[in-house]
């Protein structure tokens, strides 16, 4: 049997990392005990310790993102760092990266959480609450939903508190001086989207004053009743207004749906959108009768898809097809949509290497794209079965930790305290 021996008043912060690992690799190979209430007081006290290794962790996520270390590992950003690397879903990869942003502005929340008196949800309810919050707010807000969390209140009801903090700490603030209603609400208009399962998405968001009499009247006389027939709801023709202009009409607007011939003819067969989001064949059909439709071939043909070096950049046919075939940027990990990436030659147009031909061309996001030619070191290039290019971003060299107290996990542990 393995122990561990550490000394916790000496040892390292790698040490802890590494004991704390090993105990949680064995606890996890043992199956629970036989008696249910002995399960449920061990379940109890292991949460708040989740809670406080989720602290623990926020600081180490919290110094990472301060030194923007994940650009020397060829990530774009702390969250994609935490998807790809950590394995996090796209909704807590940004918990845990807001967490450790507002950490510092939380000092009792902060101090609470890491003593094991405050839970990770409510934790990360709060620091929600406050993002946009200037510093003075900010402490306000800390003391309001501190005192609901002590009141027993569970973290749902704390963060529909929180959802409208603001207008709290107003009419709270009017009782003492007369509130200054330029400073009701946020510094800056702000739009957060959500995606949901079925490729639609959840928008809440803030508009500053002169954001929201554009909003006003932009979409106002678009959003009234089409008629007595109409008998949508104002959200209804709302969010209908607001498509409308995003698409000009349906005149500006540039969607690639890809689905066979049986789909536009009639057929059930789903097709599905550049980042492969599925859509049922009737919604395609709808798409196709406000756009232009046009054959997209994926091999030699009419289209210009094979050009040597004679010509560098890529035709837009040749774009069309990189588009299908990259549903996201070629980089492993890395989320941008293709429709927003570059166009990359693999092995360097410059250098002669890689002619402007369709299997030597992929979809790189700007950041990658820039990334991979000062580090051609740490790029590893593969293709899948279906003969598109992956690009894996290798460590850099010479990578060393900053804490040197030692390099590897002990053998043996026993907790001292």
């Amino acid at each position: 049997m393995s122990s561990v021996r550490v000394d916790l008043d000496e040892a390292s912060t790698m040490e802890l990392v590494h004991g704390a690992s090993a105990i949680a690799a064995e606890l996890a190979r043992r199956p629970a005990p036989e008696s249910a209430a002995a399960c449920m007081e061990l379940t109890e006290t292991l949460a708040v310790a989740g809670d406080m290794t989720e602290a623990a962790l926020s600081g180490l996520i919290d110094v990472v993102d301060r030194n923007r270390e994940v650009q020397r590992w060829g990530f774009p950003s702390t969250r994609s760092w935490l998807r790809t690397r950590l394995g996090m879903r796209e909704s807590r990869a940004k918990e845990r990266l807001n967490l450790a942003r507002q950490r510092d502005r939380l000092p009792q929340v902060t101090t609470r959480w890491t003593t094991g008196e405050l839970s990770l949800g409510h934790a990360a309810t709060i620091a929600d609450a406050v993002t946009r919050l200037d510093d003075d707010d900010c402490t306000a807000a800390e003391h309001i939903l501190l005192d609901m969390v002590d009141q027993d209140f569970s973290a749902g009801k704390v963060a529909a508190f929180g959802r409208r903090i603001r207008d709290v700490i107003a009419e709270r603030d009017g009782r003492e001086r007369e509130p200054d209603e330029s400073k009701r609400g946020y510094e800056r208009s702000w739009v957060d989207s959500t995606r949901s399962l079925d490729g639609g998405c959840y928008i809440k968001g803030w508009l500053n004053a002169e954001d929201a009499a554009i909003w006003d009247g932009t979409l106002a006389p678009l959003a009234k009743p089409a008629g007595v027939d109409d008998n949508r709801d104002l959200p209804e023709r709302t969010a209908a207004a607001l498509t409308s202009v995003l698409s000009g009409g349906h005149r500006a607007t540039k969607v690639t749906v890809i689905c066979d011939l049986d789909a536009l003819t009639g057929g059930q067969a789903p097709a599905r959108l550049t980042d492969g989001t599925p859509i049922p064949a009737a919604q395609a059909r709808r798409i196709a009768l406000a756009a232009g439709v046009s054959p997209l071939l994926l091999g030699r043909g009419n289209l210009p898809l094979y050009l040597g070096h004679r010509v560098r950049f890529a035709t837009t046919a040749q774009r069309q097809v990189l588009e299908t075939l990259y549903p996201t940027c070629a980089v492993h990990g890395c989320e941008v949509p293709g429709t927003l990436c570059e166009v990359d030659h693999i092995n360097g147009w410059a250098l002669g290497h890689s002619p402007t031909n369709i299997d030597q061309l992929t979809l790189c996001c700007g950041f990658h794209n820039r990334y991979k030619h000062a580090n051609a070191q740490q790029i590893h290039i593969t293709q899948d079965p279906t003969g598109r290019h992956i690009y894996r971003v290798l460590p850099p060299p010479n990578t060393r930790t900053t804490d040197t107290r030692t390099t590897d996990p002990p053998a043996e542990l026993d907790w001292a305290a």
